[in-house]
């Protein structure tokens, strides 16, 4: 079989909240990429339970004009479910110690879910995470990108 002939294995994301608010709430274009990239197959996201206890708490705030009924919520999470594959597996006390500390604390859930799911990216918006790239105290196994940073191919 030659290279062209063999399937590409989808790359493997984990979104943060703010990605998955965007897709799921806002409807924002800036996602558009990301969002095609998976609904062809050239992406795959993953989620564990920490990350959706998060997602579930943060779709019951106001989030302003945007803010949405119970109906509405559990539709989101419906989608957010159909979309997402979940991550069953912990990591071990070793396989923690080995990652970088985000800044913030709550953020780190976000990047212990990508070395559990075996990410190629952890998706976000986030300055607390995308700094973790930029630093690199410690080698992470996966890429930390904004949305935008995806082409029309599904890669980050």
């Amino acid at each position: 079989m030659s290279t062209r002939e063999r399937k590409e294995e989808p790359l493997r994301l984990v979104l943060d909240t703010q990605v998955w608010l965007d897709w799921l709430v806002f409807d924002d274009p800036g996602i558009r990429r990301l969002r095609n990239a998976v609904h062809l197959g050239r992406a795959a996201v993953y989620i564990d339970a920490a990350c959706a206890a998060e997602l579930e708490r943060v779709l019951a705030y106001d989030l302003g004009q945007h803010r949405i009924d119970a109906r509405a919520q559990a539709a989101a999470l419906a989608q957010a479910r159909r979309l997402s594959q979940r991550i069953e597996g912990a990591l071990s006390a070793a396989e923690r110690a080995s990652l970088p500390q985000c800044r913030d604390p709550d953020d780190q859930k976000f990047v212990e879910a990508a070395l559990a799911a075996r990410a190629d990216v952890l998706v976000t918006k986030d300055r607390a995470l995308l700094e973790l790239n930029r630093r690199r105290a410690r080698a992470v196994p996966f890429r930390i990108a904004k949305p935008a940073e995806f082409d029309h191919t599904g890669r980050a």
